[in-house]
């Protein structure tokens, strides 16, 4: 172990060192997956058995360094709980906690602004039914409108109210947001989405006329993307992880 989490790991419960692990692991997946923006967006945990705390990336780091020790435990309203001379990204924690207050479901929240994911945001048509990906997640998705995340309260309460009881959003001209009970649920949503833009980008560029699958086909496969008792992405996590260990496991630490 590092020296850092040497000296974090005592202070924490099994529990939320679990969390922080997994929220490591995601930091080092959208580096995996080409989801960063230099030191721009964020992924939050909500803290095992603290409902009023979470943990988010100390702001100025590259995603590649993220470990469990780093992670910054900040309480709803903003207050910094962690001294270690960071500071976290304010519009993160506007967009998290948000989120977090909405739906006390959920336990992680995802953020991109990937190129793909960007480019959807931008289209009217919103996501398209143009592949399994995209129609397994149709009715997961919702939308939000454009405004700068600085404005403020009513701003934050507008997102959570646009997300409702949604799993993933379409946040407009900015990018995509995702959300889950277990990080491998969170994790899931967001790959089908950001699969089903870069689908979709690839499709509307390349100029040809294009196929849409029935009703019926479609419907069969809304059904399989929503949430049910089980959280979604169980059976991909393990192997997520295991590649995360081969390559570097440093997030551990």
């Amino acid at each position: 172990m590092s020296a850092v989490a040497d000296t974090v790991r005592p202070l924490c419960s099994d529990a939320e060192w679990q969390t922080r692990v997994d929220l490591a692991a995601l930091y080092r997946l959208y580096v995996r997956y080409g989801w960063t923006d230099l030191i721009y967006t964020h992924i939050s945990a909500r803290v095992p058995d603290e409902p009023g705390h979470y943990l988010i990336n100390p702001y100025g780091l590259f995603f590649d360094e993220m470990t469990a020790s780093m992670m910054l435990r900040v309480d709803l309203d903003g207050n910094l709980l962690d001294d270690r001379g960071y500071e976290y990204n304010e519009a993160g924690h506007l967009i998290h906690s948000a989120v977090l207050k909405a739906r006390p479901d959920v336990n992680y929240v995802l953020h991109t602004h990937s190129r793909c994911g960007t480019a959807v945001s931008a289209m009217a048509c919103g996501v398209l039914p143009l592949s399994q990906h995209s129609n397994i997640i149709l009715d997961t998705i919702a939308y939000h409108d454009y405004a700068p995340v600085v404005q403020g309260q009513d701003e934050c309460e507008r997102l959570g109210a646009d997300l409702s009881d949604k799993f993933l959003m379409v946040l407009r001209n900015h990018g995509l947001l995702a959300v889950g009970r277990t990080a491998a649920e969170a994790f899931w949503y967001l790959y089908y989405l950001e699969m089903s833009c870069k689908i979709q980008v690839d499709v509307l560029t390349s100029g040809t006329d294009y196929v849409v699958p029935d009703d019926a086909s479609i419907e069969e496969l809304k059904k399989y993307g929503l949430p049910g008792e089980e959280p979604q992405g169980a059976r991909e996590w393990p192997g997520l992880l295991r590649m995360l260990d081969r390559i570097d496991p440093s997030y551990r630490h």
